[in-house]
């Protein structure tokens, strides 16, 4: 399944990085996996690493197995990078870009508030939060949405500093899409050739 139902912060915990459209929660001190032996120096093996590294775009993302194969085979039938190309495809989703405007504390909550159909492409209500957005595409709440403290506490305190690739307009409050996302805005560290190798001998 796309969506995770279990605990978040073990999965950052797992992972070894936080993940910001997962979860807003740090593990602070407990840095290390989970479980009895957590602690332990374990060293990796190279389909560990690869692994992980893609298991970070999933979960962040919250995009199933399925859904990442599909965008992997858009992304390498393209003339750029297949993984910067494929780091931009999963930004332009529009769970990710309501997030990335702070209209919401996680890509979680995003799509939620799409699937409520309290968000508004171009105008129109949405409800489906893999659409692909493109430059020049306006998002923006509903007035139903606006009133959500979650949204208003996330205006008031976003998440993440707004890219650049958005245009944030607080009279409406809306967000314009000026630009495609560059691969170095993704906001956590990964190292996209790891994924780019993982699926290449698997596809």
């Amino acid at each position: 399944m796309a969506r995770h139902t279990g605990p978040r912060l073990k999965i950052v915990r797992a992972l070894g990085v936080e993940l910001p459209g997962l979860t807003r929660k740090s593990p602070g001190e407990r840095n290390y996996p989970p479980g009895q032996h957590g602690q332990r120096q374990r060293k990796k093996s190279d389909f560990g690493v690869k692994l992980m590294e893609k298991q970070k775009l999933r979960f962040n993302y919250g995009v199933s197995e399925k859904q990442i194969r599909r965008l992997f085979s858009e992304a390498k039938a393209d003339k750029a990078p297949t993984g910067s190309k494929l780091l931009e495809l999963l930004e332009r989703r529009l769970d990710n870009v309501v997030f990335r405007a702070g209209f919401a504390p996680t890509i979680v909550a995003a799509r939620q508030l799409v699937s409520h159909r309290h968000v508004r492409l171009n105008g129109r209500p949405v409800s489906i939060a893999s659409i692909r957005v493109r430059p020049g595409d306006t998002v923006s709440l509903g007035e139903k949405g606006r009133t959500i403290p979650m949204v208003r506490e996330c205006l008031e305190e976003p998440a993440l500093t707004r890219p650049e690739w958005l245009s944030f307009n607080e009279s409406g409050p809306s967000a314009t899409i000026t630009r495609v996302p560059d691969a170095s805005e993704v906001p956590f560290p990964v190292e996209v050739q790891h994924v780019v190798e993982y699926y290449a001998v698997r596809m």
